[in-house]
């Protein structure tokens, strides 16, 4: 079959809460466009905890379809009717391709696509939820549900090879072969133009414009692991009694992780500062990034951050050491190991990278991960599926 029309692509993710994933199929709507593309987004609503990028849509004009249905917790019953709403939308736009993003979109909208007839059917890994989040019952049920969609995809991504060996050899969600990677691709050009220690994020939160300021960006939930970074600040506390702490975030965790600072003694040298959407600011006042997670797929704010000039330590989780080239880009320490994260932080306050080796960082983090890269790869993956199905478009 061989046809000029362009290229339809119903793109699907359960919400667009703050987060990689948001950013990532936002702007994978915005380019994979007309002449050759046609991008369809949809997803579901954000939950009350959560922090809401809509806006980031917005300001790329790409307005997105929602279907309430795709942003609640799986519900065996419920995501019954939930396959077939969504394989109502599906026949009413006729894709070409259906590609899914995060857990429970990728489930039922992989099998909504199959039943509808979608050609070609393609899912993203952006980390997995089989370690840190669930009981051993749940996990083993998100497993074989992850199994049986596996089957019906054409090709599965992953942003890492680590996390292509953990599906592939640890989980046994499908075969290797039948794993693609393809890194992240983000507008990073704003960060690498960041002045250094410049804007008023220091001022605002009344944190001293020389004091080492060491933060965490992500949500306050448990696999965030926010009791291990903050017992590591209270040990660089003791080390450097001027140092700083900043999370950017909000979460479940929210009043027990204030417990906890205050039950550390760390409230002066501690800030919480909620969700804040632009954090390009946070960024230029940081003197370095930690992460602290029990796991993480391929987080962006370590792309962010190294694009930025920030150094970086994170625990050796999921797709971060393959991000980190195994300690080359930033520091790696042990999960749960709070003297080693201590010790790192300390390291990077008081040795930090020099200037050459920075830009040299800046420069691979815009190659390796600038959005142009990632649609030039998507746009092959997409045409090689299509043209194995007998299907020319674009």
């Amino acid at each position: 079959m061989s046809s000029t029309q362009p290229i339809r692509i119903l793109r699907i993710i359960a919400r667009l809460n703050i987060g990689g994933p948001a950013i990532h199929v936002t702007l994978l709507t915005k380019k994979l466009a007309p002449p050759d593309y046609e991008s369809i987004l949809l997803c579901g609503t954000i939950g009350e905890t959560e922090g809401d990028m809509t806006y980031y849509a917005a300001q790329n004009d790409v307005e997105p379809r929602i279907m309430p249905e795709l942003g609640r917790e799986i519900s065996p019953v419920r995501d019954l009717l939930t396959i077939w709403k969504l394989y109502r939308i599906i026949r009413e736009i006729k894709p070409d391709i259906v590609h899914t993003h995060t857990a429970k979109a990728g489930f039922v909208g992989r099998l909504a696509a199959k039943l509808a007839g979608v050609p070609v059917i393609v899912h993203t890994f952006h980390g997995h939820v089989f370690r840190g989040y669930f009981n051993e019952t749940t996990t083993r049920l998100f497993i074989l549900l992850e199994r049986i969609a596996a089957r019906v995809s054409d090709t599965v991504i992953t942003l890492t090879e680590g996390l292509r060996r953990e599906l592939a050899d640890e989980f046994k969600i499908t075969r290797r072969s039948r794993i693609t990677v393809l890194p992240l691709g983000f507008d990073l050009e704003p960060f690498t133009k960041l002045p250094r220690k410049s804007g008023t994020f220091r001022e605002k939160y009344g944190i001293p414009a020389d004091a080492p300021l060491i933060g965490l960006i992500g949500r306050l939930v448990p696999v965030k692991n926010h009791a291990l970074f903050l017992s590591a600040a209270a040990k660089l506390h003791e080390r450097l009694p001027g140092a700083r702490f900043v999370l950017v975030g909000d979460g479940e965790l929210r009043a027990e992780i204030e417990a906890r600072i205050d039950a550390l003694g760390l409230r002066d040298c501690v800030t919480i500062t909620g969700w804040i959407e632009d954090t390009a600011p946070v960024y230029a006042a940081l003197d370095a990034l930690a992460i602290s997670s029990v796991n993480e797929g391929t987080p962006v704010t370590v792309i962010e951050a190294l694009a930025a000039g920030v150094p970086v330590v994170s625990t050796a989780v999921g797709g971060v050491p393959d991000l980190l080239d195994q300690g080359q880009l930033g520091m790696l320490v042990p999960s749960g190991d709070g003297d080693a994260l201590a010790d790192a932080m300390f390291t990077l306050i008081t040795a930090p990278p020099g200037a050459e080796q920075i830009t040299q960082t800046q420069a691979l983090m815009l190659d390796r991960y600038g959005i142009d890269r990632l649609v030039r790869d998507l746009d092959g993956v997409y045409r090689g599926l299509l043209r194995a199905k007998g299907i020319k478009r674009g």
